[in-house]
């Protein structure tokens, strides 16, 4: 069982940036992967971002390659999702998911547990 809690989202203008946080707990946690979700008008969710439970691999979605950078704290149960330039196609909430580290990372149905998101604002 894991526990997520996101944090960090807000309203900001096109070209700013935020950074959310997901604190992780479990006894367990810090064995899972991690990623960054958001819903988007043609799919219930996208996968963002994510990061491999040892830490050593990530993956971006096309929409935020470049602009937006996950990084995971395991001392901590972190993981924090790095937002820069962002847009207001970036509008969303953002829900952080964790995969148990025998699946792969990359696919989204691998996500088992979810936190309860955060609302991520960007005005033109």
């Amino acid at each position: 069982q894991v526990q997520l809690v996101e944090s960090g989202g807000g309203m900001v203008q096109a070209g700013e940036s935020l950074r959310l946080s997901c604190a992780a707990s479990g006894r367990t946690a810090s064995t899972y992967s991690l990623g960054w979700f958001r819903p988007t008008p043609r799919r219930d969710r996208e996968l963002v971002a994510a990061i491999k439970w040892t830490a050593e691999s990530t993956y971006y979605a096309d929409s935020v390659e470049g602009r937006f950078t996950i990084s995971r704290d395991k001392d901590k149960n972190m993981v924090y999702l790095e937002m820069n330039s962002l847009k207001p196609e970036d509008t969303a909430v953002y829900y952080c998911a964790a995969a148990p580290r025998d699946k792969w990372y990359r696919a989204e149905d691998n996500y088992d547990y979810w936190g309860q998101g955060t609302q991520v604002t960007v005005s033109s």
